[in-house]
This record gives C-alpha cells, structure tokens and sequence, in this order.
C-alpha cells in the first residue's frame, strides 16, 4: 500500500487531483485509516489511473471519463482514441498556422500600401482553351478555405493523368465559380489535347477565353498573393475598369521552394 502522496509520485499527478478524484467517486482509494483519515491506494489502481488521466487529456469531461471507464475501454479501444483526437489536433494546429500566416500576409499587403507596383498590369486578350480538370467545393474565397481544397485536387488531377497518359501541353490553371451562399466551387485544371469524347476519370471541359483580362505576374507563395491582387484591383480602378467575376490564376512555375513560384493572376475587366 501507498501512502497518497508516494501515489500522486508514482502516478505524475498531484495530490489535490486525486482527492478530488476520490470525493467525485472517479478512482476511490483502497483503504481510508479510519481514525486518521489517511488514504493509501495499491499499485493495481494505477492503471485505473493512467486511464482516466489519459481519457481526460483527450478532452473528455470527468463525467464522460467515468462513462466510459464504465464501459470497461479496452487499451486497444484508447489507442483508437488518441489515433482519432490526434488527427483532430493536428488539423487544428494546421488550420491556426494557415490562418496565422494568413494574417501576417495581410500586415505585409498593408505595409506596401501606397509603394504597390501597378505599372505592371498587362491588359491582354486570353484565348480558350480545352482543359481537364477536377472541381470541389470550398466553404470561401478565402485562402484558408481554397488552399485545402485545391492543393489535393491538383495532386489528384496529376497521378490520374499520368494514368491515363495525357499530356499537357501548358500551365496549370486555377479558376473559381461563386455561389449564392457564398461558397466557391474550385477548379483545378491542366491544359490538354485529348477530346471530351474520350472516357477519363476527370472532366474535359473548354474553359472560355477573356477578351479583356488585366493581369499581373504573382512572385511567391499563393498564400502572400494579396498584395499583388492589392495592386491589381488599384489598376483596375485607376483606369477606368471594373472587374467581372473571380480572378484566373496560371501557375507558370511551381517549385518545391513555394518562396520561388511564379503565377499569372488574370481578372475579366471592361471600361466603366
């Protein structure tokens, strides 16, 4: 037997915890001195104890760990649990860094307000062209939204057009269809040759040409593109245009290195 404190040792937690575990009725001790009080517990109940403080660091309430020790929680049933909690903390972790580095290129496209270089807008015609591509929904335009879709549509695209052996001639190219709810619906495409009466496991679409379209080379990350939209929308403003519907994007050059792509951003315009 031992003494509470040498438990609180041997089990890493602390006193307090497991007196509060004993008046909730979560993991009793084994004897109570009945004249001093003193509780002592024995090494068996330690394994009671590992359980209910692992059960309790997955987010669980004690009510809800005492449910399910109840249940009588295999280990194989827990290793389940911390499996499943961990991939929703890793994708919660991962969502934060996204959004925090979506912040921080928001500071940069607010400190080069004022010193954005718009003499580099080329307005130009861009002709149809026929693509294969995949299409997902996105909750938002926002980057935190598209970037998670998109990513695995590309990769996607990719290893099944290698399977099937097409080539493309092109770019990439990114475009978007706004929804009334304010969903986006994102398509990944690849510029191609093959016909749409062709039987492949993606779409073969013509992607409409632009007859206007202001554009302007992105250099970097998609995640800092704001600045370089930040210049393109002045542009378009100063010069007499307005924008219709969502910009292209052409990924002319995608490197590992994120730091190193280069992207055509184009936006539909026509005079005011």
């Amino acid at each position: 037997m031992f003494s509470i404190g040498d438990f609180a040792r041997l089990g890493l937690v602390s006193v307090r915890m497991l007196r509060h575990y004993d008046a909730i009725g979560l993991l009793r001790p084994a004897h109570v001195d009945p004249a001093t009080g003193y509780r002592s517990y024995q090494a068996a109940q330690l394994s009671r104890l590992n359980r209910i403080v692992a059960i309790k660091d997955l987010g669980f309430t004690l009510e809800q760990v005492r449910a399910i020790l109840d249940d009588k929680v295999s280990t194989e049933e827990l290793h389940g649990m911390v499996r499943l909690r961990r991939a929703q903390l890793e994708a919660r972790i991962s969502a934060d860094l996204a959004r925090l580095r979506g912040v921080e290129a928001r500071l940069r496209s607010i400190e080069t307000e004022g010193h954005m270089k718009t003499d580099e807008v080329v307005l130009k015609q861009v002709a149809a062209v026929r693509v294969a591509e995949l299409s997902a929904k996105a909750a938002s335009y926002e980057a935190e939204d598209i970037g998670p879709v998109i990513q695995p549509l590309y990769r996607e695209l990719c290893e099944r057009l290698e399977a099937a052996q097409v080539t493309t001639p092109g770019p990439g190219i990114a475009y978007y269809i706004p929804e009334d709810d304010g969903a986006v619906i994102v398509h990944a495409a690849f510029p191609v040759t093959v016909g749409p009466e062709d039987r492949h496991d993606f779409q073969i679409v013509a992607l409409p040409g632009i007859e206007t379209a202001a554009t302007i080379i992105h250099h970097g990350s998609m995640e800092e593109v704001g600045s370089t939209f930040q210049a393109l929308a002045h542009w378009i403003e100063e010069n007499g245009y307005r924008a219709s519907g969502l910009g292209r994007e052409v990924y002319l050059h995608c490197p590992d290195d994120l730091a190193e792509w280069v992207t055509e951003l184009q936006i539909d315009v026509a005079p005011v």
